[in-house]
């Protein structure tokens, strides 16, 4: 209700609450996926309600939930979103073992997704999501019910990816010491 938020251009951002108050709510409606009740929602100056497609171009997206297809492999998954994004098949290739590198799971890249450790499967689905290098990344809860180590990996990777592209994050999560 009243919500209102302005992000500055490569700014790491947390969205703090408990569950429940309406944190996926917000993303999805900024991602386009749920229309907004009142108001509107532009990303970059674009009104993802007018101009959707065009908006999803610039952003990427991380459900609390995992998007992958456990039948397929790690690489069939990064595939298939590359296309979905009308990437170019060297692009998709070269993203797609520079993400794996990044991430330490180079060796994976024909291992099917059922096959990985939970920790494995949630950097698979950040990668998935950075696959079209966007503008914009949506966090929803990224590390729920992972252990220590494995959210600090995690963390690890997303700083690096930053990093190198610029990129605004939005991050949801009901740990205070995570948004820190």
């Amino acid at each position: 209700s009243n919500f209102d938020l302005d992000i500055p251009v490569g700014e790491f951002f947390g969205l703090l609450g408990p569950n429940g108050a309406g944190k996926t709510t917000c993303i999805h409606m900024m991602a386009s996926l749920t229309k907004p009740s009142e108001g509107e929602a532009k990303v970059f100056g674009i009104n993802v309600n007018k101009r959707p497609v065009d908006a999803r171009k610039h952003i990427g997206l991380v459900f609390q939930d995992s998007a992958l297809d456990r039948q397929l492999t790690v690489w069939e998954n990064l595939r298939f979103v590359g296309l979905l994004h009308d990437l170019k098949p060297s692009t998709i290739e070269n993203r797609a073992d520079h993400l794996l590198n990044l991430f330490g799971l180079g060796k994976k890249k024909q291992s099917f997704v059922g096959a990985l450790s939970g920790g494995q499967r949630r950097i698979v689905d950040i990668a998935r999501g950075v696959m079209h290098e966007p503008k914009l990344l949506f966090l929803d809860e990224p590390t729920i019910g992972l252990d220590l180590p494995t959210r600090r990996k995690i963390w690890r990777y997303i700083h690096k990816l930053r990093s190198e592209s610029g990129m605004t994050v939005l991050l949801t999560t009901h740990y205070l010491e995570e948004a820190e």
